[in-house]
């Protein structure tokens, strides 16, 4: 211990010597060095004056201490991260509607009612600025004229904060969809349109407040918050920032995240936004926050009450072509290497790829697929293949392998008590087949599998009540099921299910059973049913009839 002792004050010994000799010979110390430079830093930020003051006072302190201080290396680094926040550097360019709207055009195929919301926010973003800068010019022209009657030096007025908020106070967006409909380079393309620079945050999995608002400068360790990384990253104060997965955003003992998004998200509030480690006011007005995710039930109340919810629904088989052809098949080509004239090929070949080897909503594997085709006939040009090879619906299977997906609908109604329901996940919708058969019992009784949830298996007692109390109506027996015992199977036995929009289904199903006769298989159904045979209206009506229709139902 008096060794280690000895050494660090033959240390402090030289470096005091050290010290005297630098200045001696006129030299700048390193420590004075290090202030000063943070000084010039200080100065080139152009902070409001809130934020410079704290950052002098932080380097006087600074200049107070050793650098052997734990505290030193702590403020140097808040000094660093104020001097390099974007405080007045703007990346927008002058709103050019026009080119915007070709912009979102060339980059995305229909989609639009997104274009024209963000159209809209860019023509009133452009008229308020051309009506302030027209009102202050007239102010500034009232105030000359005064000037000049009573004989003075004019003072020009000042913009005020709140014509200034009323100009920056960007809508807060919100693309709803399954994974591949094209959110988050939607995102991308808004940012190009508007001349602003981009940024993605990943909120999947976040369950630390701290990870938005960052931890206090007292714990060891302590960091701004993705925010404020993701502003000094970008270098500008007005980016747009996608916050992508918002509904999988989580909570536990460590705090909220999507309260700390509240404050963020609220054009009201985010001007004077405060991180906890900056403890200063940052604007965020001027930032274009958009959210996505893919459904808005997990995310909470007050925070989807901030955002103005667009929603993508899923393509249909012609609009994929369409992506495909002009956007997925180009890219493909220039990703492995090939030229234009190389490949070819033809609609019916996307259109077979689209419909046997995917099925989804979006158009992700869908790219996937034709990468993995771009990529076979790289290996068999550089095998010495001839060019250009044309590709047709026929030589598919040569290139992909064997079909995936079937036209499974007709195929599995075959006998009485089946049917084909619609329903919606999140990552689009599907077709289920809901079962049900009859044995004979002591009294009547109702048996329920699949995973079913309480308002799925309510609904089955509902259609079951209808039957029974319509029967001769519906052409059944009066004592129809009685002293049966039914049971009612919805397969995917592994998946939870739920949802009151299986209810014609599971009617149509019994009815079906009671009389003997098949349920068409081309026929798909959804609703809500009532005790009075009423089917009610339920939502994702077009990604229930894209499923359908890519299941073979017409």
């Amino acid at each position: 211990a008096q060794e280690e002792m000895g050494k660090v004050q033959r240390e402090y010994l030289l470096r005091e010597q050290l010290k005297a000799i630098q200045r001696e010979l006129g030299e700048e110390s390193e420590e004075q060095a290090t202030a000063n430079e943070l000084r010039r830093k200080i100065d080139e930020a152009k902070m409001p004056e809130e934020a410079l003051k704290e950052a002098n006072r932080e380097l006087s302190r600074l200049e107070k201490l050793p650098t052997v201080s734990p505290e030193y290396s702590i403020i140097r680094t808040y000094i660093e991260l104020l001097a390099s926040l974007p405080w007045s550097k703007s990346t927008g360019e002058k709103i050019d509607v026009p080119h915007a709207r070709q912009v979102l055009d060339h980059d995305h195929y229909d989609l639009e009612k997104i274009k024209d919301r963000i159209l809209e926010y860019l023509a009133v973003r452009r008229l308020k600025e051309e009506r302030v800068a027209e009102r202050l010019k007239r102010e500034a022209e009232a105030a000359t004229a005064e000037a000049d009657i009573e004989g003075r030096t004019p003072t020009q007025p000042l913009q005020s904060d709140e014509a200034t908020r009323q100009i920056n106070r960007e809508p807060i967006l919100c693309f709803v969809g399954p994974p591949g409909v094209g959110k988050t380079s939607l995102g991308q393309s808004i940012a190009r349109a508007l001349g602003r620079k981009f940024a993605r945050m990943s909120l999947g999995g976040i369950r630390d407040e701290a990870e938005i608002r960052g931890h206090r400068r007292t714990y060891i360790g302590a960091m701004p918050g993705r925010i404020m990384q993701t502003l000094r990253r970008v270098e500008a104060n007005d980016p747009v920032i996608m916050l992508d997965e918002v509904d999988k955003v989580g909570a536990d003992w460590r705090g909220d995240p999507s309260s700390a998004l509240l404050e963020v998200l609220d054009p009201e509030q985010n001007y004077n936004f405060r991180d906890n480690y900056l403890d200063l006011a940052f604007d965020l007005s001027r930032v274009m926050f958009i959210a996505t995710a893919n459904a808005l039930e997990p995310i909470p109340a007050p925070l989807r009450d901030r955002m103005e919810i667009l929603e993508l629904s899923g393509y249909t088989e012609e609009q994929k072509l369409h992506i495909a052809r002009n956007f997925l098949l180009p890219k493909q080509l220039e990703a492995n290497g090939l030229y234009k004239e190389e490949l070819t090929v033809d609609d019916d070949a996307l259109r077979r790829i689209a419909r046997d080897y995917t099925r989804e909503a979006g158009v992700r594997n869908l790219e996937r697929e034709v990468g993995s085709l771009c990529r076979k006939v790289a290996k068999q040009i550089a095998e010495g293949r001839e060019t250009p090879i044309a590709v047709t619906a026929e030589q598919i299977p040569e290139y992909l392998g064997r079909q995936r997906f079937f036209q499974e609908a007709a195929e599995r109604i075959d006998r009485p008590g089946i049917a084909t329901g619609l329903v919606w996940t999140a990552v689009g919708g599907e077709i289920i087949f809901i079962e049900a058969a009859s044995m004979p019992g002591k009294q009547s009784h109702l048996t329920l599998t699949g995973q079913l949830g309480d308002v799925m298996k309510e609904s089955a007692m509902a259609a079951l009540s209808y039957v029974r109390s319509n029967a001769v109506a519906l052409g059944l027996p009066q004592n129809v099921f009685e002293d049966q015992s039914i049971h009612i199977h919805v397969p995917a036995g592994a998946i939870p299910k739920d949802g009151p929009s299986a209810g014609v289904t599971m009617t149509t199903v019994l009815v079906s059973l009671a009389s003997g006769r098949n349920v068409r298989s081309d026929v798909a159904m959804t609703g809500e049913i009532t005790l009075r045979g009423k089917v009610m209206p339920i939502g994702g009506i077009k990604e229930k009839v894209l499923a359908a229709y890519r299941s073979g139902i017409r």
